[in-house]
């Protein structure tokens, strides 16, 4: 629902968030009142000790207080448990209630004051357990005091009054008008520099140049952009998200029509050239976790990689290999080598420099497939978030490309920096100087992924035989023309609903639109829809067949957005200029469709992994448009399948199934 408006601006709160909380403050107040009229009763008549006339007054001032309370909070969860998300009508006198609940902060906090004064008076002697009393409702008085302090913090929205403004005024404004444009820029601007502001906070403990001043104010443009024409709060995005992910659940149970599975016989060509590709994917992929150096290294061996570590790379580093970058205790280039298994004269190049648009990559000689590797490293450090996120498009020329291509600025960035390191210094010269019969193959996961495929691009000109394989690359990386290019060279690998493979901006949006339209015309109150999801995630279960305002409407009505919709947002979303009006799909879109490099291997589990504790799980593999990946899909394992560790698992099962067949 739209936030909260208190105090003349909004809140980054629904009127129908205080359900769950007030109810735990509620039962909280009700033990604790009951608690004090137990101690008022058993010891009433025995107030005789020194301090005792105080500890009277205190106790009944208290029970009166909490009485108020508990009549407030029963209030407040009563009215925020009515209408639904997109309904707010029947909480409208919710505010009030919270006015009121807010005034009786001011005797809760004097009377925690008066408790502490009492309790840390050394000249009170009374009995011991009413002293432990008092002095645990002191404690409990200030625990809630500073709780709704952290609380009202976190719900502040720095644009409330800016929004509040916007809202208001916005029908009965002339938007053409000199006065309510400038309003406009300013309420952006504003917006802008907030989230420059919270982007510089979370970055606090890295040095910002002017690469990264410039990266903080695209990405805040970014997020303003997509945040700007909304009015969800953080509570309806959950409840849209659990909403989508059960809708998505129903969907996949409902059986395929035969012409949707695709499959092919046991002898095809199409087959052969999967198993192979698997195969290679198997053994490079190994390159392309060792790349992460020594914290994927221990987090896949937890309890014996330090000792190995310790024991292995106190020696000095090779002199062979080139090492630039700091890696102190040469725990980075162990664990390399315990990963791949290569030997220290094997290794061209190494690089742990880090800086946003510069990622570690190491060459390395692989004698088994005979290739000179260039492994990319994925997303581990606030910089290369900086680079993930820096998603405006740039073009890209290509003389094999008849039209302009698209890509992603940051990782395109990022592919320049190797580009430069490979060409201009020699490395990949000197590579081939050692071994002039090899090819050279590409690989990376995430974020090195997605630089990989750029890199191949860059280098196919010069070397046509390259081979570049992409693992869990991010979805939003090159326009349609590069991607087919890209099909001749580039392999790109994804595990199940991985979440990366699908982020890209008109994903992002119709993700929002998505949320927007599940949550405006879902007929049950918000705190039912996050309880039965959070069971539904928990323990699972059957999804729950939530009512709808969409239940019963024609198709052809399914296009247009609803009343309920429409009062969420604040502006029109670039989904829905395309949505209802389709002369708008003849403009330029905002974010043009951004697709996933090469051809695409889709790894999937057989069976839907509902046992929890099931460590033998099979996987299936065939190739895949990029339209599959077109859409966000919800589930717990969106995080989880983007792992470099699932990865491999998952190619190693199908390599280990494929050769136990060839054997066979």
């Amino acid at each position: 629902m739209p936030g909260l408006v208190l105090f003349g601006r909004r809140w980054a709160i629904g009127s129908d968030d205080f359900v769950l909380p007030g109810a735990f403050e509620l039962f909280v107040r009700v033990v604790w009142w009951i608690g004090i009229l137990v101690l008022y009763t058993v010891h009433k008549g025995q107030f005789d000790c020194a301090g005792g006339g105080l500890l009277h007054s205190y106790l009944l001032v208290l029970l009166v207080l909490l009485a108020a309370i508990i009549c407030a909070l029963s209030a407040i969860v009563c009215i925020s448990m009515r209408g639904t998300i997109s309904n707010p009508g029947p909480r409208k006198s919710l505010p009030k209630l919270l006015y009121t609940r807010l005034l009786l902060y001011l005797p809760e906090f004097i009377w925690a004051v008066v408790g502490a004064v009492w309790v840390s008076d050394s000249s009170v002697h009374c009995e011991k357990t009413v002293m432990s009393v008092i002095f645990g409702t002191v404690v409990a008085s200030w625990i809630i005091i500073i709780f709704t302090i952290i609380g009202v913090i976190i719900v502040f929205d720095p644009l409330g009054g800016k929004k509040t403004v916007c809202l208001t005024d916005g029908v009965t404004r002339n938007l053409e008008s000199s006065q309510s444009g400038q309003l406009l820029y300013n309420v952006k601007s504003t917006a802008t520099r907030v989230w420059e502001k919270r982007i510089r906070l979370l970055c606090c403990c890295i040095v910002q140049d002017d690469d990264h001043r410039v990266a903080f104010t695209s990405i805040a443009e970014l997020f303003r952009a997509y945040f700007s024409d909304t009015d969800l709060v953080p509570s309806d995005i959950a409840a849209g998200l659990t909403l989508l992910h059960q809708e998505q659940d129903k969907m996949e149970s409902c059986p395929k029509e035969p012409e949707e599975v695709l499959c092919h016989s046991p002898s095809s060509p199409v087959t052969d050239d999967l198993d192979i590709e698997l195969e290679n994917a198997a053994h490079y992929m190994h390159f392309a976790a060792a790349a992460y150096g020594w914290p994927y290294y221990i987090y896949t061996n937890p309890f014996t990689a330090l000792c190995k570590l310790n024991a292995d790379c106190c020696g000095n580093r090779p002199t062979d290999s080139d090492i630039t970058g700091s890696d102190r205790h040469n725990f980075h280039f162990g664990s390399i080598l315990k990963i791949t298994g290569l030997q220290y004269r094997d290794f061209i190049h190494i690089s742990f420099h880090n800086k946003i648009y510069e990622i570690p990559f190491f060459v390395a000689l692989d004698h088994k497939k005979e290739a000179i590797v260039v492994a990319v490293r994925g997303t581990l450090s606030f910089e290369d978030i900086l680079t993930d996120l820096s998603a405006d498009c740039e073009d890209l020329t290509l003389e094999d490309v008849l039209e302009n291509g698209f890509v992603h600025k940051g990782i395109t960035q990022a592919a320049n920096y190797i580009y430069r390191k490979l060409i201009n210094d020699g490395i990949l010269n000197q590579a081939f100087t050692i071994a002039p019969e090899y090819k050279l193959v590409i690989v990376g996961h995430s974020l090195g992924g997605g630089t990989a495929s750029i890199l191949a691009i860059m280098l196919r000109n010069s070397f046509p035989t390259l081979k570049c394989y992409a693992f869990s690359p991010p979805g939003g990386l090159l326009s349609k023309s590069l991607a087919d290019y890209t099909k001749h060279f580039i392999v790109s690998v994804i595990v199940g609903k991985d979440l990366v493979a699908r982020l890209s901006m008109p994903n992002m949006e119709d993700l929002k639109r998505r949320i927007v339209r599940i949550v405006a015309n879902c007929n049950r109150p918000k705190y039912q829809i996050l309880l039965h999801g959070c069971w539904y995630e928990v323990f699972g279960g059957d999804p729950d067949n939530f009512p709808t305002e969409l239940d019963g409407r024609n198709q052809d009505d399914l296009t247009q957005p609803l009343l309920a919709e429409e009062s969420l947002m604040v502006h029109r979303s670039p989904s829905y200029n395309a949505l209802e009006d389709e002369s708008h799909l003849n403009s330029p879109p905002q974010y043009p469709h951004l697709y996933l490099p090469g051809k695409i291997i889709h790894i999937v589990e057989e069976s839907s992994a509902k046992r929890l504790c099931s460590s033998d799980i099979k996987y299936t593999a065939s190739w895949s448009k990029e339209t599959v990946f077109s859409s966000i899909l919800i589930s717990p394992k969106m995080i989880t399948d983007h792992m470099p560790d699932v990865v491999l698992k998952a190619l190693n099962s199908l390599a280990q199934e494929h050769g136990a067949c060839i054997s066979c």
